[in-house]
């Protein structure tokens, strides 16, 4: 009987030490993936169209990566688009595109496509975009530094400091 006991100690302590493996190494798995830039969108961009820019809030957004980057991949996709930038923090998206191909009931419909939360509020044409108009420039960097978005915006009309440079 205690030989049957030890047998089945040593049997029991060997598969412990076979089932618990003290090295971790972890387990490589290669994933093949497409390099192939996506070259359709240049092709159909012409360059003597006229182009206008489109600025635009978007509600419903949780995430930086997820959300803010799909809606932005997918409004880039689109035929006619030239750029597509959206700014989660501003909940801001940000659009230049073809007007004979693209209207701002299509980027709507777009956004929608995109997600069935998200939103698209005070869609408005602009010159240039609010991104570029209130950016600091050069050595100017230093007005700007100490003050709110709000008084960033409010330059004077006769205003030559460089951060109002930009204001249209």
């Amino acid at each position: 009987m205690k030989t049957l006991k030890n047998i089945v100690a040593i049997a029991l302590i060997s598969v412990s030490m076979v089932a618990c493996k003290s090295e971790t190494t972890p387990e490589v798995k290669t994933v093949e993936t497409s390099s192939e830039i996506n070259t359709n969108a240049a092709k159909k961009l012409d360059p003597n169209a006229t182009y206008a820019k489109a600025e635009f809030g978007i509600e419903g957004m949780t995430c930086a990566m997820g959300c803010a980057k799909s809606i932005e991949k997918k409004i880039a996709k689109m035929d006619g688009v030239k750029s597509a930038k959206v700014d989660f923090d501003k909940e801001l998206a940000m659009v230049e595109y073809d007007e004979a191909m693209v209207t701002p009931t299509t980027l709507e419909e777009a956004v929608a496509k995109a997600g069935d939360t998200y939103k698209v509020k005070d869609m408005k044409t602009v010159t240039s975009f609010s991104s570029e108009k209130y950016e600091c420039k050069g050595e100017g960097k230093a007005c700007c530094a100490n003050k709110t978005e709000k008084e960033k915006m409010a330059c004077a009309e006769d205003c030559k400091k460089d951060c109002c440079a930009g204001k249209a």
